[in-house]
């Protein structure tokens, strides 16, 4: 057996998308309707979600992901409130029609934290640069900007913004676009087997990939691959490693080019205040504590050589220790109108004053090997070439002959 299936392609801030939805289900009566949402996000949706700990947030310590949701959230909701309707209004719609005429609701989406964490952790480094920057440049113009999110459902500007977002980030749009297509049209073919009529209501942009592969079934990815968790790219591992080698190397060729010491301990009192300084000055942007930032500034020196921890941590757990997050502060985030709204909440300004924390600490070791040398007033070049020759000369000559 194999059942209708009819589609309806929604915006999730169109008030005109909601109707379509409550007209669909009348007109077609669905045996059953499926709806482009996990049970995390039903659970969100029907106010029957608990919260996490913020314990459990701490330890995790994935606070620049966690940050991107939310403003992701912020952004959507922000421009649902524009058009006068909740984000997910068309979803909610379908279920209350659904429940009304007594008709299951299948959820066919895959779990939102293994798409969130499949997306973050399968993104370059330069691809999460251009994400926060295109993140910070959205909440600086979404109340400046007109948006017709009708026009945005026409499948010409569907198909055009998803080519866009391919160039802007092909990883990214590979785990939230390509996978959840292969992940819905799997759910929707095993449906079809099942039931003769299915009404899905799904997101415009999934449309035209759903039904590309529900016609070449073979194409269609596993769940158990779709599934799996990505493991992150150890570049973060790698360039710590990197930056450690590099100062040590420098502070040996320092050391043994005869230049003094004085210029050694220059160098070790830049390294200590760059990133000390950066990384309290991001903290107090963020609205940190000045315990926070003092905390920041103390152990930011340190943590730059050391790939496994962070500063932001630290000034993370003196941030909660202060401002004092409870789990109600999850609601409070996804519940604010406004980004001011936002800053108010202990939570939220925890987990930014942790990512802001460790972007100046990363800035500090990036402008500490650009301007060391001027700094100091030394060539690199006669320094190197003299520390490494006087110390392979130091080394030769405890060799015996």
């Amino acid at each position: 057996m194999t059942g209708t299936l009819r589609i309806v392609g929604t915006a999730h801030v169109s008030a005109k998308s909601v109707e379509e939805v409550r007209s669909a289900i009348e007109e077609f009566s669905p045996e059953i309707v499926a709806i482009e949402l996990d049970p995390a996000r039903y659970a969100a949706l029907k106010k029957q979600a608990r919260d996490p700990s913020v314990k459990d947030v701490l330890e995790a310590k994935n606070f620049t992901q966690l940050l991107v949701q939310w403003i992701l959230a912020y952004l959507q909701r922000r421009i649902g409130l524009d058009m006068g309707v909740e984000p997910g209004a068309e979803m909610k719609a379908a279920i209350e029609e659904a429940e009304k005429r007594n008709i299951p609701v299948a959820l066919i989406d895959r779990d939102i934290g293994i798409t969130l964490r499949r997306f973050w952790n399968s993104l370059s480094f330069f691809e999460k640069l251009k994400l926060l920057y295109a993140l910070v440049l959205s909440l600086a113009t979404v109340d400046s900007e007109e948006i017709d999110v009708e026009e945005l459902k026409k499948e010409d500007v569907v198909s055009m913004a998803m080519k866009e977002f391919r160039k802007f980030s092909p990883n990214g749009a590979r785990a939230l676009i390509d996978e959840r297509d292969s992940y819905l049209a799997h759910n929707l073919a095993i449906l079809k087997e099942r039931h003769t009529r299915i009404l899905a209501v799904l997101g415009a942009g999934h449309v035209a990939g759903v039904e590309k592969l529900l016609a070449s079934p073979g194409e269609i990815l596993s769940k158990q691959e779709l599934d799996a968790d990505i493991r992150s790219r150890p570049w973060g591992k790698i360039f710590g490693a990197g930056v450690t080698a590099l100062f040590v190397l420098l502070l040996l060729a320092i050391a043994f080019s005869g230049v003094g010491m004085e210029v050694l301990f220059s160098a070790l009192v830049y390294w200590v205040l760059l990133h000390g300084i950066l990384t309290a000055a991001f903290t107090l942007a963020a609205r940190g504590h000045p315990l926070s930032a003092l905390t920041g500034f103390g152990v930011s020196w340190f943590t730059a050589l050391n790939p496994l921890i962070a500063a932001g941590w630290f000034a993370a757990i003196v941030e909660a220790k202060i401002r004092k997050p409870t789990p109600a502060d999850f609601r409070r985030v996804f519940e604010a109108e406004s980004f001011s709204a936002m800053m108010k909440v202990p939570l939220f300004r925890v987990v930014l004053v942790a990512a802001l924390a460790n972007l100046g600490s990363t800035l500090g070791t990036i402008l500490y090997f650009i301007f060391i040398f001027p700094i100091l007033g030394i060539d690199p070049t006669v320094l190197i070439s003299q520390g490494f020759s006087n110390m392979w000369n130091g080394i030769t000559g405890l060799i015996p002959g």
